[in-house]
């Protein structure tokens, strides 16, 4: 018996390594570190202005309310109806992207993707370090490559921010030539610092609308594990006055 939960244990655990490793290695490339917050609002706040004025152009959050966004990130019913809701969709409603999705999948073949569970389903690190990771490409349809997701669809949306990258190439063991590092041939509006940590904001802020209820979530793990700790106490004291008499 011994031996095979030890052996279910080492399995699972092989198979959890193994998606992390492939998750991390789809773009072929190692990941940067994100350390997004979702404690600080000011930071959701500015990936919010971001996020609805550089992406929701083509990509929808079907799963989030412009009312929800609003509760949770502190902002007025005015601040987002001025500042982020450029479709005319109401306060209730749903933040759909501007372009039809017909017209999308026409234009590009296919229609941007939904961006609700984009962090959910592939991780802040590399939602951040995507977005830090497009590099011009003449050889690419739309003139852009990136290293964390080679070949992708999508221009940089973001170079006015940071500028024009261009790829460092090298060889390979087998004589194939690739990216070994990105340089920035034209600085954009931002200095590198500063785009970093604009992207981490727009990565936080989508962090935020993978989970919303992890902002509640988090600040109420705390209670529940003191009401845990507390309830622990107690049920010891009632074991402890019950079996007092049994020895």
């Amino acid at each position: 018996m011994t031996k095979r939960v030890f052996f279910f244990i080492a399995l699972s655990l092989s198979l959890l390594l193994g998606a992390v490793s492939a998750q991390a290695s789809e773009g072929g490339g190692e990941l940067m570190s994100a350390h997004v917050s979702l404690k600080d609002k000011a930071s959701l706040q500015r990936g919010a202005r971001l996020y609805f004025n550089y992406c929701s152009g083509c990509h929808s959050l079907h799963f989030m309310r412009y009312s929800r966004m609003a509760e949770d990130l502190g902002l007025t019913e005015k601040e987002v109806m001025n500042n982020l809701n450029f479709t005319g969709a109401k306060f209730q409603g749903h933040a759909i992207a501007a372009m039809p999705e017909a017209d999308a999948a026409k234009w590009f073949g296919k229609a941007p993707p939904d961006l609700s569970l984009k962090v959910a389903e592939k991780g802040s690190d590399y939602v951040y370090s995507y977005l830090n990771s497009f590099y011009l490409d003449p050889e690419r349809p739309v003139g852009w490559n990136n290293t964390v997701f080679p070949n992708a669809s999508m221009p940089n949306p973001l170079w006015e921010l940071q500028g024009l990258q261009v790829a460092e190439k090298g060889k390979a063991a087998d004589g194939s030539e690739i990216v070994t590092g990105l340089k920035l041939e034209q600085p954009g509006r931002m200095s590198p610092e500063q785009f970093h940590a604009a992207t981490r904001d727009l990565t936080a802020f989508l962090t935020y609308v993978s989970e919303p209820a992890a902002l509640k979530r988090e600040s109420m793990g705390i209670w529940v594990l003191l009401y845990l700790a507390a309830f622990t106490f107690l049920a010891y004291l009632l074991k402890h006055e019950y079996w007092k008499d049994v020895h």
